[in-house]
């Protein structure tokens, strides 16, 4: 378990932490073979370098991102940014559905765009696998 994600979950405040708690739970089940680290000061799950999956706490919720998440063709999971993410929003801890996240992080897993050297492609994403 990474202390530095456990230190950041922690630090949060009910029902904040507990959300935090079950994710890191999930995603380091989901990926034993990936690295956990602070990502930009959020818990954030790598595989081969390429960032998977993250989650933050904003002022009103808790933000689940995926990186490639635009590419699951799945409803739950909103556009972010200007490039593949897509993330969901909670406030509590019911509103996570765990068949859900299990789909979407078995998705993680096989579909990916390769973050890692998008400042080496010059902004250019290319789908992985």
């Amino acid at each position: 378990m990474n202390t530095d994600i456990k230190d950041y979950n922690a630090s949060q405040l009910s029902p904040y932490k507990e959300m935090c708690d079950l994710l890191q739970k999930k995603f380091d089940a989901a990926f034993p073979d990936g690295e956990s680290k602070l990502y930009h000061r959020n818990p954030a799950w790598f595989l081969d370098g390429n960032p998977i999956v993250a989650y933050s706490k904003l002022k009103d919720s808790l933000q689940l991102l995926f990186w490639s998440g635009q590419s699951f063709d799945e409803g739950g999971l909103q556009p972010e940014g200007s490039f593949k993410a897509a993330q969901a929003r909670y406030t509590s801890l019911d509103q996570i559905n765990m068949k859900d996240l299990e789909r979407w992080l078995e998705k993680a897993r096989k579909i990916q765009w390769d973050y890692k050297n998008i400042v080496k492609r010059r902004g250019v994403l290319e789908r992985l696998t």
